[in-house]
């Protein structure tokens, strides 16, 4: 029997993990990416991997975010034997600072709450806090602290999925674009690209923000719209774990860089950093750290990440079509639900059933 032949459109990290697991699993893939691999807000996020902690968060968005996290470990080696590429996994530890009474409160409660199911959780204060990070702000009260958190360079981990795919025989197209589909009704035969028609099974939209307008040209509805996302860079080693605080985070990287994130902002396909959006990452940083406030900034730039109306993920099939597909509204998350989504994605489309239930995220929900 023939491999099944699938198109995936969008080269940042959610197409690229598609691609990747798909191809490990037996089909043969087309990853298509109009720009470069990870060149868009994939190559631009600060790259976390932290354990569910809000009680806000819905239950099967947990089990998502838990379930790709427990893939990382193994398919970090995974990747580096096929692509060689090291994608800078640190565990650093986060914590979630308070500055107000009420805020420590509630942030202690949650520690006591999900103590059982993140591993190291714990409440620190005082002198344990100033020892964990000399350098915090006096006005922090205390944080919730989990020291198995990490954070990985998304931009590599982007590339090890495509470069993998590729060496697994996968064919990655860079520079190409999505320009049209072939078939009409609800079993299409095939996409339209920049470089010629390609003729496949299935057809995968992972195009992160711009995937709501790839999906109306087969009549859907699927809003993912782009939400701004700016960051900058200092060159310092003073900072030893990642700190989320009420304005923003803190995310140590290797080579004496630590990142500062990030605004979220509803500027339509503007990408790009401003004046005002770069001051509030500062002020927020020296909140944080004071000492940051006279430290240089080294870099600075700005990604759209592709929302969701109630922000939760969008996976599943297309209504109305037997064979198009769609993964995007990660917002925030895609780095983090990269390997679940690819492995899910996969199932989908191979099995017909994945081994998560991807109801609460089907396109269709939102008519």
């Amino acid at each position: 029997m023939a491999a099944l032949r699938v198109l995936v459109a969008g080269g940042g990290v959610i197409g690229c993990s598609i691609a990747y697991h798909l191809q490990k699993a037996g089909a043969s893939v087309v990853l298509l990416e109009r720009a470069e691999i990870g060149g868009e807000s994939s190559g631009a996020a600060a790259g976390m991997l932290i354990a569910p902690f809000e009680d806000a968060a819905s239950r099967p968005f947990q089990a998502l975010q838990n379930a790709s996290l427990a893939m990382y470990l193994p398919l970090i080696k995974e990747l580096r034997s096929h692509s060689g590429i090291d994608i800078e996994y640190k565990t650093c530890g986060i914590l979630r600072t308070a500055r107000t009474v009420e805020h420590a409160k509630a942030l202690q409660a949650l520690v006591k709450r999900r103590a059982v199911a993140i591993s190291g959780l714990e409440w620190v204060e005082g002198e344990t806090l100033r020892g964990l990070e000399p350098g915090i702000s006096p006005a922090v009260l205390g944080a919730a602290y989990s020291p198995d958190d990490a954070n990985v360079n998304s931009g590599l981990l982007t590339q090890a999925f495509a470069v993998s795919a590729e060496r697994l025989g996968a064919e990655v197209h860079r520079g190409v674009a999505l320009t049209g589909f072939l078939g009409r009704g609800q079993h299409l035969r095939g996409a339209g690209t920049s470089a010629g028609d390609f003729r496949v099974d299935a057809v995968v939209l992972a195009a992160g923000p711009w995937t709501e307008s790839l999906l109306r040209r087969v009549s859907a509805r699927v809003p993912t719209p782009p939400m701004r996302g700016q960051m900058l860079a200092y060159r310092s080693s003073t900072v030893h774990h990642a700190i989320w605080g009420e304005d923003g985070y803190l995310v140590p990287k290797p080579r004496g860089f630590l990142f500062a994130g990030a605004t979220v902002e509803d500027a339509g396909f503007r990408k790009r950093t401003t004046a005002s959006g770069l001051a509030s990452l500062q002020r927020a940083a020296a909140g944080m750290i004071p000492a940051l406030r006279h430290a240089d900034v080294v870099s600075s730039w700005a990604g759209l990440r592709p929302g969701s109306p109630d922000g939760l993920p969008i996976l599943g099939r297309v209504p109305g079509r037997e064979n198009v597909f769609v993964a995007g509204g990660h917002f925030r998350n895609g780095i983090l639900l990269a390997p679940v989504t690819g492995r899910l994605m996969t199932q989908l489309i191979c099995e017909g059933r994945p081994e998560i239930d991807l109801r609460p995220f089907r396109p269709e929900r939102f008519g």
